[in-house]
């Protein structure tokens, strides 16, 4: 074989590892869990809904493959993202998915007839509410999520702790939920649960990677101790 030959078909080898390594959904999954906050193996199996040993080979796949690293922490090996570009390649590959796959589109609008508090909302408009303090945001992630970074102004609140604490949110204002970004439904059951309540609520769709992609600032609890 011709050295330039064996030069590129290594080179495209190493390149198909990250391929092979997301070629997985649940892989997938724990990514973008991942890039919302560090999180042992037992955290990551409950989210994604997998048995602690699969969720254990995902990680070793994805860690061989250089896209996660783990740090021991007492009796647990903390994962996290090992470099804000592989957040970004999920970002990009699951837009580049929207575009090209109709399927998508479809089994979203399928899931989306089943609940309300899921339909577009003029993100324009409800920016400016936010910004000009018209608007009252709220995190309903785990609060690890929140402390590793939130939106600029949102109050932590997971969606266990919501109806303990509606004395918090005020009637007269629009109360603006969020998660982990278009496809995660905590923010959905948050406006539902809120509505029925007859607060006015709705959905962002954007997660903080999306936020902060949009140029918008995101705030990390060791920022706000400052």
């Amino acid at each position: 074989m011709d050295t330039d030959r064996q030069f590129k078909d290594r080179i495209y080898e190493q390149f198909a590892r990250i391929g092979k390594a997301v070629c997985s959904p649940k892989r997938l999954e724990i990514l973008e869990l991942l890039c919302q906050a560090p999180k042992n193996v037992e955290v990551l199996a409950q989210q994604a809904n997998l048995s602690v040993a699969n969720a254990s080979q995902h990680l070793q796949v994805l860690r061989s493959a250089g896209m996660v690293e783990g740090h021991k922490d007492g009796l647990h090996v903390i994962y996290r993202i090992a470099d804000s570009a592989v957040c970004t390649f999920i970002m990009e590959m699951r837009g580049l998915a929207e575009r090209q796959l109709a399927e998508i589109d479809r089994i979203t609008k399928t899931f989306l007839a089943g609940h309300i508090g899921l339909e577009p909302v003029n993100r324009g408009e409800l920016l400016d509410r936010v910004r000009s303090g018209k608007a009252v945001v709220i995190d309903v992630r785990p609060g690890d999520e929140f402390a590793a970074g939130h939106i600029a102004g949102a109050v932590s609140m997971p969606l266990g702790e919501l109806e303990a604490r509606l004395s918090e949110l005020p009637k007269g204002k629009p109360i603006v939920a969020y998660c982990r970004g278009p496809y995660c439904v905590l923010a959905i059951k948050a406006v539902e649960r809120l509505r029925a309540m007859n607060y006015k609520a709705f959905r962002l769709e954007d997660g903080v990677s999306e936020w902060q992609a949009r140029g918008f600032r995101v705030t990390r609890e060791a920022e706000m101790r400052r």
